[in-house]
């Protein structure tokens, strides 16, 4: 089992590793394997990427972000253009229903609304406007509507998890509730409790994910 300084030392060398962060703008807090991230970074796009970062490393339990996000002088945009470049960038993505999705921008923050049939098409949204510079935060709240029978969902998302490498399905379970889904059980790293999330997300009907799957650590991973 690692220790708390070793966790620390990862993180560190892997936002080093990535070369759209600069690891000088960020600190780096670790207690029972929990991450604080602070500092401050120009665009959200280097916070989010931060984040991602500190939670693929092995031993982390769970990244609490307190990164700001600070333009440099002369170099943040206008609401206006904000917003112009968020209906550009959602029109040019084909997976989106551009007529399906609102767009609302208020001191730099892009919220979104609307509704569309796939939960990846939400995340879609959210990850191309997240990528936009000038854009301090993003506010996702599309909506999923689509009506697929529970049975279905959890047949769909039981094969995702056998069907993927990075996860070991016999120590998931599924719970579903009208679009709601419920993961409980173990995975080996906070990494795989996000791609469990990941797979969820990509059945049909499901608008919400609980995750209560519990990062627990086998000798043969430490």
């Amino acid at each position: 089992m690692k220790t708390d300084s070793q966790i620390k030392q990862d993180v560190l060398d892997e936002l080093a590793w990535q070369s759209n962060i600069d690891e000088t703008q960020i600190g780096v807090i670790v207690k029972n394997g929990v991450v604080t991230l602070n500092g401050v970074v120009d665009t959200y796009a280097k916070k989010i990427a931060a984040e991602r970062a500190a939670k693929s490393v092995f031993g982390v339990k769970a990244v609490a972000e307190d990164i700001e996000v600070d333009f440099k002088m002369g170099q943040g945009k206008s609401d206006t253009d904000i917003a112009t470049a968020v209906v550009n960038v959602l029109k040019w993505n084909a997976s989106l229903p551009e007529d399906k999705i609102q767009i609302k921008v208020e001191n730099a923050w892009v919220y979104l609304t609307g509704e569309v049939e796939w939960s990846f098409q939400k995340n879609a949204a959210k990850i191309a406007v997240e990528n936009l510079h000038g854009v301090k935060g993003v506010v996702n709240n599309i909506v999923i509507k689509q009506r697929v029978e529970p049975v279905e969902v959890k047949d769909r998302i039981t094969k995702a998890f056998e069907r993927s490498a990075d996860l070991e399905a016999k120590n998931i379970k599924i719970e579903v509730d009208g679009g709601v889904v419920t993961l409980s059980g173990t995975v080996h790293s906070i990494t795989e409790k996000e791609e469990a999330r990941r797979a969820t997300f990509f059945a049909p009907g499901v608008t919400k994910v609980i995750n209560n799957l519990k990062v627990k650590f086998y000798p043969e991973y430490a």
